[in-house]
C-alpha cells in the first residue's frame, strides 16, 4: 500500500534531530512514521500486510529505527498481557470503519480517555497498539484507506496532547529507557498498569460514542 511506503519520505525527514531538542513539527512527523510502522508490522502479523518494506524504520537502523524496535516490543508485551483488548477494536467501539469521521472521532475519543489521567509511555504504547489494531479492522473490511485517517489521527494528538511532554522528555528517544531487560518473561510495572487502565476504556468509549448518536 502506498500511503504505508511513505514511511520512507518521513523516515529521511527525522533521522537527524536527535542531537537537539526537537520542534513540534518534528515530533508529530516521528510520530506518524512510527505509527506507520507499528501499522505495517500489525498488518504483515495478522496476514494481510505486505512483506516486510526495505524502508521500514525498524528495518533501516539510526535513532528513529530503534524508537520503533523498541515501540513494536513494548506493543507486544502489552498486546500478550491483554489480548482481547487489541482484537477487534472496531467491533467493540460499536462502530463502521467505512466513515472516515467515524474511525477519526472514536480513535481521538480512545485517546483522550487513555490520557485522561496523565501521560506515560505505557499509555502511548498503548495507543500505537489501538491504532495497529483499528488499522487491521480497517484493511480487513476493505477500507485500507483508512490507515491514512488513523495516521494523520496519531499526528493530530499528538500534535495537541503530547508533544510538550515529549519534549521535557528529550523526544521519542526515551523510550528506549523504558528497556531494561529483553528477557520473555520481563513484565514491568508501568506496563502491565497501562494494560489495567486500557481495560476499562473500550467500554467507556463505547457508551461515549452511543450517547452522542
Amino acid at each position: 500500500m502506498e500511503m504505508l511506503r511513505r514511511s520512507s519520505v518521513f523516515a529521511a525527514e527525522v533521522m537527524d534531530v536527535f542531537d537537539r531538542s526537537p520542534t513540534d513539527k518534528e515530533l508529530v512527523s516521528q510520530a506518524k512514521a512510527l505509527c506507520r510502522d507499528y501499522i505495517h508490522s500489525r498488518l504483515n502479523r495478522s496476514g494481510i500486510g505486505w512483506s516486510k518494506q526495505e524502508n521500514s524504520l525498524s528495518a533501516s537502523g539510526g535513532t528513529l529505527g530503534e524508537v520503533s524496535c523498541v515501540l513494536l516490543w513494548l506493543g507486544d508485551e502489552l498486546e500478550y498481557l491483554r489480548p482481547n483488548i487489541y482484537r477487534n477494536v472496531a467491533r467493540q467501539l460499536n462502530i463502521t470503519v467505512a466513515s472516515e469521521s467515524v474511525v477519526s472521532d472514536a480513535f481521538l475519543a480512545v485517546a483522550a480517555d487513555i490520557f485522561s489521567t496523565g501521560v506515560t509511555w505505557g499509555k502511548v504504547v498503548s495507543l500505537y497498539a489501538v491504532a495497529g489494531a483499528l488499522a487491521v479492522d480497517c484493511v480487513r473490511h476493505g477500507y485500507p484507506a483508512m490507515v491514512h485517517t488513523i495516521v494523520d489521527c496519531m499526528g493530530e494528538f499528538v500534535r495537541k496532547s503530547l508533544a510538550s511532554w515529549l519534549k521535557r522528555r528529550g523526544g521519542w528517544v526515551d523510550i528506549t529507557k523504558c528497556v531494561v531487560n529483553t528477557d520473555p518473561s520481563f513484565r514491568s510495572h508501568w506496563l502491565v498498569s497501562a494494560a489495567c487502565t486500557c481495560g476499562h476504556y473500550l467500554k467507556a468509549i463505547v457508551f461515549y460514542l452511543l450517547r452522542d448518536k
